[in-house]
């Protein structure tokens, strides 16, 4: 019989490092205050940014969903899964981007490795930012295109790599639009300059961004002001929107394509109802309350400058997601246990989310936060600092 000892020691060698996870029962709704394994807790490590997942429409939309089409889609898309909701979404999420149609997948992790071997083979080149998200990784690995990786967010090395491109088939650039472990926002603008010189595509991961940035929520493409159709564009219905699912918006042919050859969308169950009815609930919020989306930002400046006149380091981040870095994985996990008994839940990143030597707390504010909520946060923080800092 073959020995499993190993397995006790990686977890071991994971604990002395500061790097072994574990899991935390949540036991109530994701509003701006939780009950975390028994206790009442303010939130700050939640993608629910704009609040939805509890708005009365919302849940109304999705009770009234699993009332007429029951719990689960029983099958996959191609088969009979393609619920009529599927449609409706669809074309939701098409307008709001801008492009001519979309395909909704079951997590924003399915759409990335999906669409990536679909659009890069071998004899292909990838060019992905340094601090893309794991999927994107993944997806490229999927790929058996040959990779390069660019420097955060550095117009200047992404111009040299597309410089000595051309030699490959077909070129593609892929970036996150918001960073989700840093909060910063990828030059879009450029990178589309750059491509269009380059006869390069352009996808962007616009998980962090959908929902919040632009005038109508549109994401990281309607921020910039671009043309929605010049890029393809990836996404999320569980941040912002406050469901489940993932998303490629892009030209009609693309969808086509993937319909038939994206192996996440083809192998893989269709989303429950509940899901698609939320979400469309959700999208209708998200257009027509920008107040939500001014709230958060609101609230997001006000939080980030109590901690850095409290003392503490954040990255130039320009979203709601505030980065408070703390280095060694054992100081971060030391500080996120220690806010805890502030009644403060900012949980600790470490690698490999986030490169070595960089761990630190990861703040996500919520549009739904009340004013107490971010003065107890602020608070625990200071109470904080004198003791690790």
């Amino acid at each position: 019989m073959h020995n499993y000892n190993w397995l006790d020691t990686e977890r071991e060698a994971l604990e002395q490092v500061g790097l072994l996870r574990q899991l935390r029962n949540v036991m109530s709704a994701p509003t701006g205050t939780i009950n975390l394994d028994g206790r009442d807790v303010v939130l700050f490590g939640s993608n629910n940014y704009l609040g939805l997942s509890t708005h009365p429409k919302v849940i109304a939309a999705a009770v009234q969903a699993t009332r007429t089409f029951g719990t689960g889609a029983s099958g996959s898309r191609l088969i009979s899964g393609n619920n009529e909701l599927y449609t409706i979404l669809e074309s939701n999420l098409a307008e709001v981007k801008g492009t001519e149609a979309a395909l909704v997948f079951s997590s924003g992790y399915v759409a990335n490795t999906s669409i990536i071997p679909v659009l890069a083979g071998e004899g292909d080149l990838i060019l992905s930012d340094a601090l893309n998200h794991a999927s994107i990784i993944d997806g490229c690995r999927l790929s058996r295109a040959t990779k390069k990786v660019y420097q955060h967010c550095d117009l200047e090395h992404l111009k040299t790599l597309l410089s000595e491109s051309h030699a490959f088939q077909r070129r593609l650039i892929v970036t996150d639009g918001v960073f989700s472990m840093d909060g910063d926002i990828a030059p879009l603008s450029d990178i589309c300059d750059l491509a269009a010189r380059h006869d390069a595509m352009v996808l962007v991961d616009d998980a962090h961004g959908f929902g919040v940035l632009g005038a109508d929520g549109g994401g990281t493409v309607e921020h910039f002001g671009l043309e929605g159709d010049k890029i393809i564009q990836m996404g999320t219905l569980s941040k912002a929107v406050g469901a489940l699912g993932g998303y490629i918006a892009g030209s009609r042919s693309l969808i086509e394509l993937l319909i038939n050859r994206a192996r996440g969308f083809i192998f893989t169950t269709g989303l429950p109802p509940a899901t698609l009815a939320a979400a469309n609930a959700a999208l209708d919020i998200i257009r027509s309350t920008p107040e939500l989306r001014q709230r958060l930002f609101s609230h997001a400046k006000c939080l980030k400058t109590a901690l850095i006149d409290v003392g503490y380091t954040l990255l130039p981040s320009e979203t709601q997601i505030l980065p408070v870095v703390l280095g060694s994985p054992q100081r971060a996990t030391r500080i996120a246990e220690s806010l805890l008994t502030e009644g403060v839940f900012a949980p600790a990143i470490r690698p490999p989310a986030v490169p070595s030597g960089t761990s630190r707390l990861r703040l996500t504010v919520m549009a739904t936060h009340t004013e107490a909520e971010i003065q107890q946060a602020i608070a625990g923080f200071a109470s904080v600092f004198p003791k690790f800092c």
